[in-house]
């Protein structure tokens, strides 16, 4: 059987690589002033149209990706008598993966030949995008399915996952910060470092004042837990702020020749809860410790 990766629209991989690689790949929903978008790389609803409503005080709210549309996508690739990998955002994070098992169950239900298989990547994210990259370049070279689900789950706890915030309004909506927090880390301009753990869940690791302090964290972390670095493709995930994210890749490129780095806007749905101005640095590298 020929093999086919499905994607949700989180791992936030440019858009010219999505298409340019034909992966198939389903949106999150997110809910801006009284209409709903799907999160499709920023074609329907471009990241320029969306920070601007964010910076001007919206305060957006997102959906999982339902069954039926799973059952969908899964039922069409099975017909074509495809094999069928779908690399899902963490089940800590989102519902999408507890979607997708059950339209799995559904479609492999009414079709004894189906073969799917859902991996919880533990990532989220340019994060989930290291990780859904790699799995494409396996499957460009001739990698069997078996082949690219053992490596996805030997190594998705080995993916890094760093990242700041500049507003720590949404974090607090969103439950991950205490209102009184809030206020006095933005009055004192605490920027929170933010990483994912073992188990795909947010944790708050440090809080580091002022911005430059913070982006110089994000390199400090990725030289305690980088590994193989001439082979490494990294990730820089970015709440609409470019300068940053170059600053980064060239503070990166001017000690470390690595393999690739994938630069690209945070999509609305993860954006809508962490606000403008999130930075991110991900990466494969040593286990997870926490």
């Amino acid at each position: 059987m020929d093999t086919v990766i499905t994607i949700d629209s989180s791992c936030d991989l440019p858009l010219e690589y999505v298409e340019g690689n034909n992966i198939p790949a389903l949106g999150l929903i997110c809910h801006l002033e009284g209409k709903e978008y799907i999160d499709d790389f920023g074609k329907s609803l471009t990241y320029e149209q969306f920070y601007g409503t964010l910076r001007n005080g919206a305060m957006p709210t997102t959906s999982q990706i339902n069954v039926y549309r799973f059952e969908e996508l899964f039922r069409k690739y099975a017909k074509e008598g495809k094999s069928i990998i779908h690399l899902s955002m963490s089940s800590k994070i989102s519902g999408c993966y507890s979607s997708a098992n059950i339209a799995k169950q559904l479609v492999e239900e009414e079709m004894k030949d189906a073969d799917i298989t859902v991996i919880d990547t533990k990532s989220a994210s340019i994060g989930e995008g290291i990780i859904v990259y790699s799995a494409i370049e396996m499957l460009k070279k001739g990698a069997s399915k078996n082949e690219i689900v053992d490596w996805v789950e030997s190594n998705k706890l080995k993916v890094h996952h760093w990242f700041i915030v500049e507003d720590l309004i949404h974090l607090k909506r969103g439950g991950r910060l205490s209102a009184t927090k809030a206020n006095i880390g933005t009055l004192l301009q605490i920027k929170p470092l933010i990483y994912i753990d073992k188990e795909g869940s947010l944790e708050n690791l440090s809080n580091v004042r002022g911005r430059k302090k913070a982006i110089k964290l994000l390199m400090d972390k990725f030289e305690e837990n980088i590994l193989d670095v001439e082979n490494s493709v990294i990730g820089i995930s970015h709440g609409d702020c470019l300068e940053d994210a170059l600053l980064l890749k060239e503070m990166l490129l001017e000690k470390y020749n690595v393999k690739e780095i994938l630069i690209n806007h945070v999509g609305p749905v993860i954006a809508s809860h962490t606000g403008a101005g999130m930075l991110s640095l991900c990466f494969i590298g040593k286990d997870r410790v926490v």
